[in-house]
């Protein structure tokens, strides 16, 4: 006890101001700054009207005049600042006009001199009052409050301390009270046992305290059974805006939804689509059963939330086709209420999927006209998406390949080294092969040929990425399936902007030739200047990762069939590999009886296709 009173000493010494003098050096007063003391105890009856008077006061001076006539309590005296504070935020009171009275200057001596006095919950109270009321948070009232809380932290109860965080966290409190609240949360966190808190915790605290964040993610792990639909929303979203992928706790929140019998609300289902999207965290029943819960609710959507849908099942590579369908539909009904951002994002969308509305003459139709004038308005990223998301759809206009692949188009793009402006530029060179390979009637501009090569820091990045199995496995088969490295060309980047595994030439007897003896016009610098003899053709082989796939199944999103048509027009037979069937194969001799067997089917398709325009012929 002697120890806990000297300590408060000391501290009501330091907090105290110095008196002026004529001395330079500072001097520490002794005594009380005022000589106001605590009131002798008064009968409970009293005391408990009191306080019913503060609590149903409706008026500052109602207050104030309480104050005035009789002598309060110290934790009366915190709860007129309490109720003070709030009656100022809800009729808008001078507060500056309030400090200044005196008789809420004798409210703040009686807190003080007593302090120790006060309840915590009003102590807690006083603590979100004094800066309500616009007392500085570094000045001694705010500071002796925070001092006394800080005394009390290791006897608050649990629920208070959760109480003080969420406070001191809204406020964005800067002093040395905050970190040490996380850190008593940290020690207790095994005390936590209500959904409500350890939601709460995680949506408003978590992000202060890494620490304590992971403790409160095992909790909820724990607790994951007893969220409801809310509860599920509030956990994902906290993760979602943290950036914090906690795998074991997205599956469980995944299951425990799917075991919701009840129709989800419609902030449950966007919400939940969003943070699952943040976090690239695809599971595909609840994907499904978002998707086919949020159709019936399209009409009552508005534009940015249908956009923010959109892109979010695109970047979670999942095809609904009735809900796109539905999406098309809406734009179609909403074209004007849609903002030009909007649509865009809506359209990229489709693209990343490979999506083609039924309605396609009609939606694309309104999409001309929306776009026609507006392009410039137009961020120039987002014009180099929508310009490659119509080459995609294979929707694109004369203008608008002109308008992105013109000098001045691409001086735009300059002197951007950011991962965005890196992605345009490949875009843009998707955009010229749609040109040159996709657009009969299109005479130019095209983009210059130093560009086309530009792109051979691909092949310098390419080298230090790390290999994924199935690109690994590829390459070791590759020689055996095709021929020795003087026969086949390996990782080739066009000047269409895609990459291919290996090329070869192969005779009219299906024999490789070397590859490198013939001219390339795929490629920025052809090392040989032969003609391709009669009857050869040229095999690229090309691997699919999961990425290209939709979550759904075994259909190749935007990119991939993009790719595809281009490398075709192009003039290549393709072999394409799988991630799905490739990996399958656990032996080498295995994996190189498979890629013979590709190359020969795809020379035999071909074939097929030459004997059935001949006979067509």
């Amino acid at each position: 006890m002697a120890a806990h009173l000297v300590r408060r000493c000391c501290r009501r010494l330091l907090l105290l101001p110095a008196p002026p003098g004529p001395g330079p050096g500072p001097a520490l007063r002794t005594g009380p700054a005022r000589p106001a003391e605590e009131p002798r105890a008064r009968p409970e009856g009293e005391e408990q009207q009191l306080r019913e008077l503060i609590r149903t006061a409706g008026s500052a001076q109602e207050l104030l005049q309480l104050s005035r006539g009789t002598a309060l309590s110290s934790n009366l005296a915190a709860l007129a600042i309490a109720r003070l504070a709030r009656l100022s935020g809800e009729q808008r009171l001078d507060t500056q006009s309030l400090r200044g009275d005196p008789r809420f200057q004798q409210l703040l001596g009686t807190l003080d001199a007593q302090i120790s006095q006060v309840w915590n919950s009003a102590l807690l109270q006083v603590l979100r009052s004094l800066p309500a009321l616009g007392l500085a948070r570094g000045g001694r009232q705010v500071r002796s409050v925070e001092q006394e809380v800080l005394w009390r932290l290791r006897r608050l109860p649990l629920n208070q301390l959760v109480q003080l965080a969420e406070q001191l966290a809204g406020q964005g409190h800067q002093g040395l009270l905050l970190p040490e609240v996380l850190r008593k949360l940290e020690l207790r966190w095994t005390e936590l046992e209500d959904t409500r808190t350890v939601v709460t915790l995680m949506a408003k605290v978590g992000h202060l305290s890494p620490a304590l964040m992971e403790r409160l993610e095992d909790k909820a792990l724990e607790l994951a059974e007893q969220f409801d639909p809310d509860e599920l929303r509030r956990v994902a979203l906290a993760l979602a805006l943290q950036q914090r992928r906690c795998v074991p706790l997205l599956r469980a929140l995944s299951y425990h939804l799917l075991q919701k019998p009840a129709e989800l609300p419609l902030p449950v289902l966007t919400d939940l689509l969003f943070a699952f999207s943040k976090l690239s965290f695809q599971q595909p029943q609840v994907l499904h059963r978002l998707a086919l819960e949020l159709q019936p609710h399209l009409g009552s959507l508005s534009p940015a939330q249908v956009s923010r849908c959109a892109r979010s099942f695109a970047s979670l590579r999942w095809l609904s086709r009735p809900l796109a369908e539905g999406m098309a539909q809406y734009c179609l009904d909403n074209a004007q209420e849609l903002s030009i951002t909007q649509l865009c994002g809506i359209l990229v969308s489709f693209a990343r999927l490979n999506f083609q509305p039924s309605s396609s003459e009609e939606f694309f139709s309104m999409i001309h006209e929306r776009l026609q004038g507006q392009e410039q308005q137009l961020d120039v990223h987002l014009l180099t998406d929508v310009v490659w998301s119509l080459c995609v759809l294979q929707q694109p206009q004369h203008p608008h390949l002109r308008q992105v692949l013109s000098p001045e188009f691409q001086a735009r793009l300059r002197g951007d080294s950011s991962l965005r402006a890196q992605s345009s530029w490949l875009k843009l060179l998707h955009i010229n092969a749609t040109a040159r390979l996709e657009a009969p009637g299109y005479e130019g501009p095209f983009l210059p040929p130093e560009l086309l090569g530009g792109d051979g820091d691909r092949d310098r990045d390419k080298d230090k990425e790390k290999a994924t199995p199935l690109q690994r496995w590829l390459r070791e088969a590759l020689p055996g399936a095709l021929g020795g490295h003087d026969l086949v060309r390996y990782n080739v980047s066009t000047v269409y902007g895609w990459d291919i595994d290996a090329e070869a030439v192969l005779d009219s007897d299906n024999k490789p030739l070397p590859v490198r003896d013939f001219s390339a016009p795929h490629l920025s610098h052809s090392e040989g200047t032969k003609p391709l003899p009669p009857g050869a053709r040229r095999v690229a082989v090309l691997r699919w990762e999961l990425p290209q796939f939709s979550s759904r199944g075994r259909e190749l999103l935007g990119r991939g069939s993009l790719a595809r048509r281009h490398l075709r027009a192009a003039g290549f037979l393709l072999a394409e590999v799988p991630h799905y069937e490739f990996l399958e194969l656990k032996l080498e001799r295995q994996r190189v009886a498979y890629l013979k067997d590709k190359v020969a089917k795809a020379l035999a398709s071909d074939t097929a296709g030459d004997t059935a325009t001949h006979t067509a012929t």
